[in-house]
């Protein structure tokens, strides 16, 4: 029981991860049906902006607590994605908005490659090590342990979620989201100015990718320009999983889908001598994909027209 335990609690935070990730995939499909596959380089470029920053800060503030280092270091990293997901929206995107959905989708694509490529010329293709800021002695629940690091994870991803859902559904740029999730023509006769949403909906979502990406180098304590990659095709797979276009099918899947890898790769692990553990941790998530994609491709919450902002 101990070890269920144990990756119940690395599955959730793993999921937690994995759905603030998807929150963003999901908000930007609800709008424009576009799969930005460059989403999870947005992550990879907050987690390393927050490396340098914390890399500066300790030099030139070396008495400075850690959390507020972690947490300046956050806010830049969080707006330099922003900036980031602005500016590919307005070069990559806009322009294709009519096109065929595959053209969007191969620029998301090569956007993807074109960002790895930039930051391996930045910062680097070797893996940097991210400082450890929070306490990291873990505490004890059950026979099992989660760390301050840990908590803060769940914590942002509970909170993430009840601002978005917030956001959404009981404010005017929320409003305006569903209503260009409607019908963007319709909505821009009513005074909705759907370039704005649009711009609004993948700087949300690129500050949720940020902090996924800080939570998830100091979870892991490593930093480098294709962590985003993978993480990335999982949160696709976790919106896809819930019900992409749907906010909180984006968190449930996440979370489910953090579990089924972590009791996977270590519970089912042990029974199987190792056979399926932690070096095929990979294949369970796309497992579950191609089982919803059959058996439910609308997924666990389908798509309600609602909530796709």
């Amino acid at each position: 029981m101990d070890i269920l335990l144990q990756q119940i609690i690395n599955g959730l935070v793993l999921g937690s991860m994995y759905a603030l990730i998807a929150l963003g995939y999901t908000m930007v499909y609800g709008i424009i049906q576009l799969i930005n596959f460059a989403h999870g380089e947005v992550l990879m470029v907050g987690a390393l902006t927050a490396w340098s920053i914390i890399g500066l800060m300790q030099s030139s503030m070396p008495s400075a607590p850690g959390w507020i280092i972690l947490l300046l270091a956050t806010l830049i990293a969080c707006t330099v994605a922003a900036l980031l997901s602005f500016v590919i929206e307005k070069v990559a995107y806009k322009p294709l908005r009519n096109s065929p959905r595959l053209a969007p989708l191969i620029t998301a694509i090569g956007m993807s490659i074109l960002l790895q490529t930039l930051a391996m010329i930045i910062w680097k293709p070797n893996y940097k090590p991210f400082p450890t800021l929070l306490p990291s002695a873990p505490f004890e629940v059950g026979g099992a342990y989660i760390t301050p690091t840990q908590i803060v994870i769940l914590a942002v991803t509970v909170i993430a979620l009840a601002i978005m859902m917030w956001l959404v559904n009981y404010t005017k740029i929320g409003r305006a989201m569903r209503a260009t999730a409607e019908n963007p023509r319709v909505a821009g006769l009513m005074g909705v100015k759907p370039d704005v949403v649009i711009s609004a909906t993948f700087i949300l979502g690129a500050i949720l990718a940020a902090i996924a990406g800080v939570m998830y180098a100091s979870n892991y304590g490593t930093a480098q320009h294709t962590m985003g990659f993978l993480p990335g095709l999982k949160a696709f797979t976790a919106a896809v999983f819930g019900g992409i276009g749907n906010l909180g099918g984006a968190v449930l899947g996440g979370l489910i889908l953090g579990l089924i890898e972590a009791i996977g790769s270590g519970y089912i692990g042990t029974w199987t001598g190792g056979f399926l553990g932690s070096h095929y941790t990979d294949i369970f998530a796309f497992i579950v994909l191609i089982v919803i994609l059959t058996l439910r491709p609308s997924g666990l919450l389908g798509e309600r027209v609602a909530d796709r902002a």
